[in-house]
């Protein structure tokens, strides 16, 4: 029988296995680099795709769920991770990722009620973030295995919401150590292309877009991914059920080629020595100096001295001295973050001020094979603190990009983020 919950109903809650013939999903498992082990303890990731559709609720069960359930178990086959679980010893050994014949995600199949509107959600105007929180599972509650003193805790959960005659919405979390934005994009992606085309687009050994899982591409010659593990130890594991932000708003702002050409040009005019300046560096310092601005508006008090830090993820796939493959599927980013104060942001020059500020930090640490990850050593100890500060973050990149994304209905008209 059907349950309602947060004015959806829940069609269908299932667990979704690697399609794989007779003998062939052996166990596997993988251990955790030091890139994986930082994002251990961090909250799940949790994204939104909205398809724009005229599906009924008959077509929606009778079409659209099988379809949805075949692709994903043929495209689980090469992503058996995904399917598996987070391995994690109740003693001090570090956790592992581990597939077993027989792991499933966990799937759930729902209907909206009418007095959600769909082209609300998927508008750019100012939106109530609590409308989104129904589309976004859970994920599945870890299990103890008392006898072999292990913590089993699902990586991956999906939710399929239809919006009768106006809409479908895919939402998927995952656990960050399971791997970064361009490791589940790349999943995603894998899995549209499985839902539009079927069998004939099933992913082969000669196929560039495999995924790639071998670790010891990731060298560790002075041993951090211990380092930070016995760092991280000590934390107590969370439950995967983080409270959602509530009494919030979103809202979406574009910026055209036009746009992003007018902020190069004050830039440059600001700023008479050599500058960065890409899309990214003047979006982002744009973005940055305008929070600063909006304090003042939102009745913050903050003193001019107060240090403001701007933080971003930098793909090193391509960036370390051992490059690794494109394709290579874990965490593979680096954290790089710039500081600056209040009242140089807030001030007339703080656009070009936080343009200068980023630029430098890309030039000379994203973009530098010799000090992309010499600092890295210490991230926990010296990001960790940044939280609860006055830190403006971004998390993913337009090169990871889920506008393409299209499982046979229409291209996508939203993505949202819910944390």
């Amino acid at each position: 029988m059907a349950t309602t919950s947060k004015r959806v109903t829940v069609q269908e809650c299932c667990g979704v296995a690697p399609l794989t013939a007779a003998g062939e999903a052996a166990e596997q498992s993988l251990p955790l680099t030091f890139f994986d082990v930082i994002w251990l303890y961090f909250h799940p990731i949790q994204r939104l795709l909205f398809y724009p559709s005229t599906f009924s609720t008959t077509d929606f069960l009778e079409i659209i769920v099988p379809n949805l359930k075949k692709s994903l178990s043929q495209t689980l086959t090469n992503y058996l991770p995904l399917a598996g679980n987070l391995i994690h010893p109740m003693n001090s050994d570090m956790p592992e990722f581990r597939y077993v014949p027989g792991d499933s995600v966990s799937m759930t199949f729902a209907e909206a009620s009418e007095d959600f509107d769909f082209d609300y959600l998927t508008g750019n105007q100012v939106r109530d973030s609590d409308e989104f929180y129904a589309f976004a599972p859970d994920l599945p509650e870890p299990k103890t295995d008392s006898e072999l003193g292990l913590k089993i805790i699902p990586v991956l959960a999906i939710q399929v919401t239809l919006f009768p005659g106006t809409g479908i919405c895919i939402g998927i979390i995952n656990h960050h150590a399971i791997g970064d934005a361009s490791s589940i994009v790349g999943f995603i992606k894998a899995w549209s292309r499985a839902a539009k085309l079927g069998e004939n687009q099933q992913l082969s050994p000669e196929n560039q877009s495999l995924p790639f899982y071998d670790r010891s591409a990731i060298k560790d010659p002075s041993g951090r991914a211990n380092i930070f593990w016995n760092q991280m130890r000590i934390s107590p594991l969370a439950s995967p059920h983080s409270k959602l932000p509530t009494n919030r708003v979103r809202a979406t702002f574009i910026l055209r080629k036009d746009d992003i050409q007018i902020l190069k040009n004050l830039a440059l005019s600001g700023e008479p020595g050599p500058i960065h300046l890409s899309s990214f560096t003047v979006t982002t310092a744009y973005v940055w100096s305008c929070l600063a601005k909006s304090a003042a508006e939102s009745e913050e008090v903050v003193d001019d001295n107060e240090p403001e830090y701007f933080g971003f993820a930098v793909d090193t796939r391509h960036r370390m001295e051992s490059p690794v493959p494109a394709t290579y599927f874990g965490n593979c980013v680096a954290i790089a973050v710039v500081e600056s104060t209040h009242g140089l942001l807030r001030g007339r020059d703080g656009f070009v001020a936080a343009v200068k500020s980023v630029g430098e930090l890309i030039t000379n640490k994203a973009n530098n094979k010799d000090k992309i990850l010499r600092d890295a050593d210490d991230w926990l100890v010296k990001y960790g603190p940044l939280m609860g500060k006055r830190l403006f973050g971004v998390a993913g990149s337009p090169k990871f990009d889920l506008y393409d994304t299209d499982f046979g209905w229409e291209d996508r008209k939203s993505m949202n983020r819910c944390r």
